[in-house]
């Protein structure tokens, strides 16, 4: 077998077996070499920027110097608190979505320990769940939400940020006053330089979709990669205002539409939640002045969505109105980017004619922050996840029938080096992520952690991937998006595209289920919008004129209600077998 080398653009022919064994036996350090991640913690990154507007929520204003300042006070109490002699010790916090949140986040890390973030809108089980399985000692959070604190409490201290800083009399004035008296300027506390680059930051749990949610170790270093890399790829600056409306517990929200503007003393609009007419208001900043105007947006298909629902039907009431739309986004806004689960293509086309912006879509996950992206400048095809970010290694593996062996089909880095096998077919296999990005292990599960990487060192993200058009596409999850039906290997998620091209299906769930003749076939759960009963035959010969025939769904089930989707916009797909094919497993 031959391998073909692609290093930008030009390509060259090589040995096969000599390559394949260069390849795996890459040192896992060599993404070291090429650019080296800053250190400095983001807190301390923050001494940098007093005076600058930080946040804008729904309290105020905070600059930078303030935010820091609590934190360090917080940060003391928290070590009043904590075991002594126990280094790292696990703080969860149940905060909204304003500047209670960022305090208590760097009040943690300041303090030396390991931030699990809880999100509001998870019933109390989990939160107990997540308490109890983090071994969390402390737990910090406002007023508003100490009563779901109070259900799940076994013995851990419990910090109401109110009581220290938000009031207004005159015992916590003394409180804060004699803080202020110290050197509270985000230099104390445990977490120096030297600490940060060999300790864990933060437990993110996993959505639990095979079992009990896992907790996600992610190390300082882990987090200083994911910005980095977001840096580089989408040149963040300190002049960049992001209007931020995501969930508080996952990457997404934290990383990527909080850490990474923070980090680079940009500001943040944040919304104490999504609320398409609010989104609007803060994209078009109507009442924004021009230092303050946002031009980074970040969210999940379903807010695209939803947001296009509210320009039809609420903003647009003739031309006029939807030249403004588009010129104030268009000369506004730089960047806007979708992500955390696949990206219809209507929603794409209908956002690019609504704002003149085609939104970049990108690849990643819990375990590994961001791995690939579409180019800030150039091309983005519908569909597709761009290339590989920076420091980020990727390889589309073929593993063998129950086994850890596997056969690398192609590899790729952030400076446009491609290798893969010469092939007849389609380069299509699971993704493999490799880089200073990837997670340091899931919290006490030691054999789930082994599962998860290969025997040298890649971590295996469950994800079918095809390189095709210099690009990678991701085809859906390996278990439940890939379905096998009469000899074909069908993405889950194109036939959802295909179908939702569709005028009358407003949302739809493709799974595969077991067929003794087929292998699988493919069913479709469908929301429908149009006048009078879904009809099978009508769909089925609609679909012939615009997918292949083997895309077709054997089984329809129409719903009138929305498909349950999670906070970041994902359907559960095992969820949906068992609750509509319980017949299936």
């Amino acid at each position: 077998m031959t391998f073909l080398l692609k290093v930008g653009g030009i390509t060259l022919q090589r040995s096969s077996s000599a390559l394949l064994r260069q390849w795996q036996s890459r040192p896992c350090v060599c993404w070291c070499s090429s650019f080296s991640i800053p250190s400095t913690p983001i807190f301390k990154q923050a001494k940098n920027f007093q005076d600058r507007i930080a946040v804008v929520d729904q309290n105020g204003q905070h600059t930078y110097g303030r935010i820091l300042k609590l934190s360090d006070h917080l940060a003391y109490l928290i070590q009043n608190l904590s075991e002594k002699g126990v280094s790292q010790q696990r703080v969860a916090f149940l905060c909204p979505n304003d500047v209670s949140y960022i305090i208590t986040q760097w009040a943690t890390w300041i303090a030396g320990h390991i931030a699990v973030p809880l999100f509001p809108k998870h019933p109390t089980s989990q939160l107990e769940y997540f308490v109890r399985d983090s071994e969390s000692s402390i737990i910090v959070t406002t007023s508003t939400l100490a009563g779901k604190i109070k259900p799940i409490l076994s013995g851990q201290h419990v910090i109401v940020l109110e009581e220290y800083f938000f009031k207004d009399s005159s015992s916590n004035t003394d409180i804060l006053e004699n803080m202020e008296s110290s050197n509270a300027d985000g230099t104390g506390g445990n977490c120096s330089e030297d600490f940060c680059a060999a300790s864990d930051a933060m437990i993110i749990y996993t959505s639990g979709t095979t079992g009990p949610p896992k907790g996600v170790v992610l190390t300082h270093k882990n987090l200083q990669s994911q910005m980095s890399c977001m840096h580089r790829a989408w040149g963040w600056t300190s002049g960049d205002t992001i209007l931020h409306c995501l969930p508080l517990h996952h990457v997404h929200g934290i990383v990527n539409a909080l850490m990474c503007p923070l980090y680079v003393g940009a500001r943040v609009v944040m919304l104490p939640e999504f609320s398409a007419a609010a989104a609007w208001n803060g994209l078009l900043s109507l009442h924004s002045p021009a230092e303050s105007r946002v031009n980074i947006f970040m969210a999940v298909p379903t807010i695209y969505a939803k947001m296009i629902e509210e320009y039809e039907t609420k903003i647009v009431k003739n031309d006029r109105m939807r030249d403004y739309v588009k010129a104030v986004c268009m000369q506004n806004i730089r960047l806007m980017v979708s992500g955390s689960s696949a990206l219809p293509e209507p929603i794409l086309d209908r956002w690019q004619q609504i704002t003149g912006h085609t939104l970049l879509e990108r690849y990643g996950m819990t375990e590994i922050g961001m791995a690939l992206s579409n180019p800030l400048k150039g091309s983005r095809k519908p569909g597709y996840v761009g290339n590989a970010l920076p420091d980020v290694e990727l390889r589309i593996a073929k593993f063998s029938q129950g086994k850890q062996e596997y056969d690398v089909l192609a590899y790729g880095n952030h400076k446009g080096t491609h290798t893969f096998t010469e092939t007849e077919g389609e380069i299509v296999g699971e993704l493999l992520v490799r880089g200073p990005n990837v997670f340091k292990e899931y919290w006490k599960k030691p054999q789930a952690t082994a599962k998860e990487f290969t025997h040298d060192g890649w971590f295996r993200t469950g994800d079918t991937a095809q390189y095709i058009n210099d690009s990678y596409k991701i085809l859906g999850r390996t278990s439940v998006d890939i379905i096998k039906s009469g000899g074909f290997k069908i993405s889950a998620l194109d036939v959802e595209r295909h179908l939702l091209s569709h005028p009358n299906i407003e949302d739809v769930a493709v799974v595969g289920i077991p067929d003794i003749t087929w292998g699988q076939k493919i069913a479709a759960v469908i929301q429908w919008s149009g006048e009078g009963k879904l009809d099978p035959l009508e769909l089925r010969a609609w679909g012939k004129d615009c997918m292949p025939h083997y895309y077709i769904p054997s089984v329809v089930i129409s719903v009138s209600e929305q498909i349950p989707r999670n906070n970041m916009g994902k359907v559960n797909k095992k969820q949906i077998l068992r609750d509509f094919f319980p017949d299936s497993s």
